[in-house]
Formats: C-alpha cells, sequence, structure tokens
C-alpha cells in the first residue's frame, strides 16, 4: 500500500537552473509563495524553515532529505501555525526538474506521507495556487523584478 500523497507535474518555460533558484533561494521564494522566505544551507540533514514576510516568524520547518542541484530536492515539512502542529508528523515534499528541449523543464511536486484524502484535498488547495505563482514568476523570466537570472 502506498501512502497518500499529492503529485503535480507542470511543464515550465524556463531552464532547470532558473527553476532551482526559485525553489531554494529566500528571496525568490517571497515572490510566489505568499511572502514566505525559506532559509537552509541545502546539506542533506540540515534544517529548513519557512519565515513569514511580514513577521519573519517561522511558518513551516523540515529537514533538508536530498539534495542534487538542480535535478532533485527532497525535504520533511511541518505547517507550524496549524493548532496541534508539534504533535503532527512531518511529510515530505520532493521535486524532481527534468530538462527538456527549447529551454523548457518539467517540474515534478510529490508531497507525500499524509494522513489520507483529506490530507491530500488540503494540500491541494494549498499547492495549486502556490505553483500557479511559481509559474507566472519564472516564466517571466528577467521582466519579472526580482526573477530569477
Amino acid at each position: 500500500m502506498t501512502d497518500p500523497a499529492f503529485v503535480h507535474e507542470m511543464d515550465l518555460a524556463a531552464n532547470p537552473d532558473r527553476l532551482w533558484r526559485a525553489l531554494t533561494d529566500g528571496r525568490l521564494t517571497r515572490r510566489y509563495w505568499f511572502d514566505r522566505r525559506i532559509d537552509s544551507t541545502w546539506v542533506p540533514g540540515a534544517p529548513l524553515r519557512f519565515y513569514d514576510g511580514a513577521s519573519d516568524d517561522v511558518t513551516d520547518t523540515g529537514t533538508v532529505l536530498e539534495c542534487d542541484p538542480p535535478r532533485r530536492l527532497s525535504y520533511s515539512f511541518r505547517y507550524e501555525l496549524q493548532e496541534g502542529a508539534a504533535d503532527r508528523p512531518y511529510t515530505r515534499v520532493t521535486f524532481e526538474l527534468l530538462p527538456l528541449p527549447g529551454d523548457r523543464v518539467r517540474l515534478r511536486l510529490v508531497h507525500d506521507r499524509l494522513s489520507g484524502p483529506e490530507e491530500v484535498d488540503g494540500w491541494r488547495e494549498g499547492w495549486t495556487p502556490i505553483l500557479r505563482n511559481l509559474r507566472e514568476f519564472v516564466e517571466a523570466g528577467d521582466r519579472a523584478r526580482g526573477a530569477p537570472r
């Protein structure tokens, strides 16, 4: 039996390096991830934190599990602002980037180790606008202020 998971694939008009920077540079995550800044050294075993842009409070935590730039990034993840968060297990987020012809990239996101269909649906609601914003951000390229180059 496999764990319940949210899985999403999309092709982007951006190269893998540009997308990788957008996923791992906190100055850039703020541009599409609802003003959340990600911070980590990206070494497996290192802590991972998301910070609220307005308050600088920690919103999410985790640990880097895999980091193979610009191909694969995986980390444990827990939303810390939910009541009882400290008692909830960490989930896992994995990004796989596959280069495509014509300066394009396929992004595959797997968010697994979820408790069941309700949690999958909840994360689908959460990820959908983030992924839409990410697409707009990386595809805008140099036209977007602060876009990865």
